[in-house]
């Protein structure tokens, strides 16, 4: 079973919005598992403290090794052969290529960092790889984290409807998705292309992906060029 494990100071958030629609019908039937993990369960002192003042002076505070490695050791085993990921925004940026990977895996550990950040020793020492989902900035790691886990359970076998549902999507093939459109067949004016009441699934297959490749030529050039580049 694809399983998740998210360390967090706020494990109240989890599964939150995974605990509704197909990832949360998913997640009832067992097609995978999550676990929320607190890290102040490992903090220090009467008021089980996380963080620090960070060395050599700066704003805000830094998430101590210490605290969130024995946090780490105690929630998953060493040969535990899922990646082990920090949500940070200078990580590497997440793409559907990165998430397809991950779903075809075991499953995730994945570290929300709070604060101004996370001590650098523990990154390294707990092999934790840095993953961003956009250039901005959150007030921390569970929303980003969350993002992930839906990216990548709506790719688990059995909990979309049809498994070309994925395959059809936007980056899944290098471009943008083309245009949808259901009934009624005229709405305020507008109406269905012809070419898609057709019937003729040729035209269709074309029309779809001149759509595709007009719509990611005017608003996402770049992944026109990657295309091109591969």
């Amino acid at each position: 079973m694809w399983a998740a494990s998210v360390f967090t100071l706020y494990p109240e958030m989890f599964p939150g919005p995974l605990g509704q629609s197909m990832a949360g019908t998913a997640l009832e039937k067992g097609l995978w598992a999550l676990e929320a993990e607190n890290i102040r369960d490992h903090g220090l002192g009467r008021h089980r403290a996380v963080d620090d003042t960070p060395a050599g002076g700066g704003p805000g505070m830094v998430l101590r090794a210490d605290v969130l490695a024995a946090s780490l050791d105690a929630g998953v085993a060493t040969d535990d052969p899922r990646p082990r990921l920090l949500m940070s925004p200078r990580g590497t940026p997440l793409t559907q290529q990165m998430v397809r990977g991950f779903s075809n895996g075991p499953g995730l550990v994945i570290v929300c960092g709070r604060f101004e950040g996370v001590d650098e020793r523990v990154i390294e020492g707990r092999g934790l790889r840095e993953v961003s989902v956009g250039d901005y900035i959150l007030s921390g790691g569970e929303i980003a984290a969350l993002t992930l886990l839906d990216a990548c359970v709506r790719l688990l076998p059995g909990v979309m409807g049809k498994d070309e549902s994925g395959a059809e999507e936007s980056f899944e093939r290098g471009l943008l998705e083309y245009p949808h459109y259901t009934r009624p067949r005229e709405w305020e004016g507008r109406t269905i292309p012809n070419v898609l009441l057709s019937g003729d699934h040729a035209k269709i297959a074309r029309w779809r992906r001149g759509q595709a490749e007009n719509l990611t030529r005017a608003r996402r050039p770049d992944l026109l060029n990657k295309t091109e580049e591969a």
